[in-house]
C-alpha cells in the first residue's frame, strides 16, 4: 500500500498520530522535499519516527517513481508531504499512477497553508484562485499570475501568493552540459514578491497591483516564531521577515470589518493603513 502522509506546515511533531503510527510500521519512508519543506532537518524527523527517511527529490520521483510504487506493490511505503498531500499536483500523479497498478492508496491529512492563511484573520471562504510566484530572471518574468488576481478583484475576493522555491536546481549551463551541480537553495521572501508584483503592474498598468494595494505577509506559518505584517505592496517589498517559508495576501476589495480589526493588528503603519482602508476599501463592504 501506498502511503501519503502530510506532516503540517513547521516541526516534526506536526504529524498526526495517525500518520506516526502509519510511518512505524511502513517499510520505507519517503520525504518529498521539492515543493516545500519543514522547518527542521531530516536527522530530526528521523529521531523522532524512530525509521530512516529517504530525501526525495524531484529528480528522484521523476526518474525512480517506478521503484517506489514497486515496493508499495508489496509492502507498506509511506510518502511523506510537507503541509497537506494534495497541496501539489505532482502528490495526484502519484496516485493516479498508484491506482493505475491497482495499489491501494492512503491518505492521512494535515494542516496546509491553504487552511493556515486563516491566521491572519481574512475568512477563507472570502479568498479566490490561489496563484504562484516565481522567481523573475532578465529573460523571463511570467504574469500570468497577474490575470488571476485580476479576476479575483473583480469579485471582491482576497488572493493567497504561493512563493517560489528553488532546492536542487541546475543552472541552464550546468543542465545544457548535463553537469549533476546544483545551485545553492533559495527560498523567495515576501518583499521579493512584493518587488514583482510591482514591477509588473509597472509593465501591465491595470491597477491590479498598485503601489498602495494592501496586503499581509506571512513567515513560517505554525512555527514558534510565525510573522505577519500588513501594509501597502510599496511598504513590504522592503520589509524583511526573516528565515523562510514566506506567503502574501492580496486583500480583495469585499473585506468585512471584522478581517479589518483583526489585520490592521499586524500593520506596518497603522495610520498609513487605516488611512488606505478608509479611503480605497472600506467604501466596498
Amino acid at each position: 500500500m501506498l502511503h501519503l502522509v502530510g506532516l503540517g506546515l513547521a516541526d516534526e511533531t506536526d504529524v498526526t498520530i495517525k500518520g506516526l503510527e502509519i510511518i512505524k510500521k511502513a517499510e520505507k519512508v519517503y520525504l518529498e522535499a521539492y515543493t516545500s519543506i519543514l522547518l527542521v532537518d531530516t536527522a530530526k524527523l528521523e529521531t523522532y519516527y524512530g525509521r530512516p527517511v529517504i530525501v526525495a527529490d524531484r529528480e528522484m520521483v521523476e526518474s525512480s517513481s517506478d521503484e517506489i510504487l514497486e515496493t508499495a506493490e508489496k509492502s507498506d511505503v509511506v510518502f511523506l508531504v510537507v503541509g497537506d498531500p494534495f497541496g501539489a499536483t505532482t502528490h495526484t500523479d502519484l496516485v493516479l499512477r498508484a491506482r493505475a497498478l491497482e495499489i491501494p492508496v492512503r491518505i492521512v491529512h494535515n494542516a496546509s497553508i491553504m487552511s493556515a492563511i486563516g491566521v491572519t484573520g481574512l475568512q477563507l471562504y472570502n479568498f479566490g484562485q490561489a496563484v504562484s510566484m516565481v522567481f523573475f530572471t532578465d529573460t523571463w518574468k511570467p504574469s500570468s499570475y497577474y490575470d488571476r488576481i485580476k479576476e479575483n478583484q473583480q469579485i471582491g475576493l482576497h488572493t493567497l501568493v504561493l512563493l517560489d522555491i528553488k532546492v536542487k536546481e541546475q543552472s541552464i549551463e550546468n543542465l545544457a552540459r548535463g553537469r549533476k551541480i546544483y545551485e545553492p537553495p533559495r527560498f523567495m521572501t515576501v518583499a521579493q514578491c512584493a518587488g514583482q508584483m510591482l514591477e509588473t503592474e509597472r509593465e501591465r498598468g491595470e491597477g491590479v497591483c498598485r503601489p498602495r494595494c494592501l496586503a499581509i505577509g506571512v513567515a513560517r506559518i505554525g512555527a514558534k516564531d510565525q510573522r505577519m505584517a500588513a501594509g501597502t505592496l510599496e511598504q513590504l517589498s522592503s520589509m524583511d521577515m526573516g528565515p523562510p517559508l514566506h506567503s502574501l495576501v492580496l486583500l480583495g476589495r469585499r473585506t468585512h470589518y471584522l478581517e479589518q480589526d483583526f489585520i490592521s493588528q499586524y500593520a506596518v503603519d497603522r495610520t498609513v493603513w487605516n488611512a488606505v482602508w478608509s479611503e480605497d476599501y472600506e467604501e466596498e463592504k
